[in-house]
């Protein structure tokens, strides 16, 4: 696709006179999720390339997409399968690059419910905590359904949104059963004892056993319209995440923790890093996204939906390399 380089010089010629401002929406921010977005902010990537971000915080990753849609939002941070969905719809969104190659997410259980369990067979009737329906936790949550050959109509979902306080209350004032979320917040609950873990997509190879193959997950999309129109800032936003990546192959502890705020840690250090260590190796290399992992992306989604306009032909409309690829050849130069 070339439509990225097609409009990309006369809208860097506007850049550089004026600041740019881009709207971002995303569910959990202080998360590890989006981490390498967070970090870009921080290293000052955007602010050098007279960029501003305007974030959206929202309690779901499908209310991120809303806001998309309704206009208030030019960028979603956000799980990969959103924009699977929105081109089945007819709706010409594309990720433009990659923060994650595994969702990052665990399926935990209460303690007080798993001591009482011998098997999950037991497991008659459950109560499991998501940010919201039609979210990246509760399509991980149907996902571990299908692979422990559980029946759905045994679980009720409960939307929570993902505001870290009220996810940790539901689990330890029993509103909820099992909650199905991403880091740190399970690897807080995990550590205090307030969860035990049945399955999680923290690791590469986890995650390869939960879908069949490689994975992706977290990115950044956009409508096409922005991406031609503002191809310029779609451009400076991947460099971002390129550089937050890089940086993140050889950062240490000690550097992580000056560089991400100290609110996003949950008040406790050593469970952060321990929670960034679990996922660490499942952050993009480049940003690049592959075919093989697209296709497990595919293959996931079409499990779960089996009634829509999606094919092959859209698969091919969810995503572009060509900002990658122009991003690599300025950090090459």
């Amino acid at each position: 696709m070339a439509m990225a380089s097609v409009v990309l010089a006369p809208s860097l010629a506007r850049a550089a006179i004026s600041p740019q401002k881009v709207t971002i929406a995303l569910a959990a921010k202080t998360s590890l999720f989006h981490l390498p977005l967070v970090l870009a902010d921080q290293l000052g990537v955007f602010k050098n390339e007279g960029l501003q971000i305007d974030w959206l915080e929202c309690e779901s990753g499908l209310h991120a997409v809303q806001m998309a849609l309704n206009g208030q939002a030019e960028v979603v941070s956000g799980a990969f399968e959103h924009t699977l969905d929105l081109q089945a719809r007819g709706l010409n969104y594309r990720a433009f690059v990659l923060q994650g190659r595994a969702p990052q997410m665990s399926v935990g259980l209460a303690t007080r419910k798993a001591l009482a369990m011998k098997s999950l067979a037991d497991l008659k009737s459950l109560k499991m905590g998501i940010s919201s329906l039609g979210s990246g936790t509760h399509w991980l949550a149907q996902q571990w359904l299908l692979k422990a050959k559980l029946a759905a109509e045994n679980i009720q979902f409960i939307e929570l949104g993902s505001t870290t306080g009220h996810l940790v209350e539901a689990v330890r004032g029993g509103l909820v059963d099992a909650l199905c979320h991403i880091d740190p917040v399970m690897h807080y609950l995990e550590q205090k004892n307030d969860l035990r873990i049945l399955a999680d997509t923290r690791t590469l190879v986890s995650s390869q056993r939960m879908f069949g193959g490689p994975m992706l997950s977290a990115c950044l999309f956009g409508k096409g319209e922005f991406l031609q129109k503002r191809a310029d800032v779609a451009l400076t936003l991947t460099r971002g995440v390129v550089r937050a990546l890089q940086w993140l192959k050889t950062a240490g502890p000690s550097d992580i923790l000056k560089m991400v705020p100290s609110y996003n840690w949950m008040g406790d250090r050593a469970i952060y890093l321990g929670a960034l260590e679990n996922v660490r190796d499942t952050y993009s290399l480049d940003g690049m996204f592959s075919k093989d992992a697209l296709q497990t992306a595919w293959r996931t989604r079409a499990s779960r939906v089996s009634t829509d306009r999606a094919n092959w032909t859209t698969l091919e409309k969810t995503y572009t390399n060509e900002f990658i690829l122009i991003a690599k050849r300025k950090f090459s130069t």
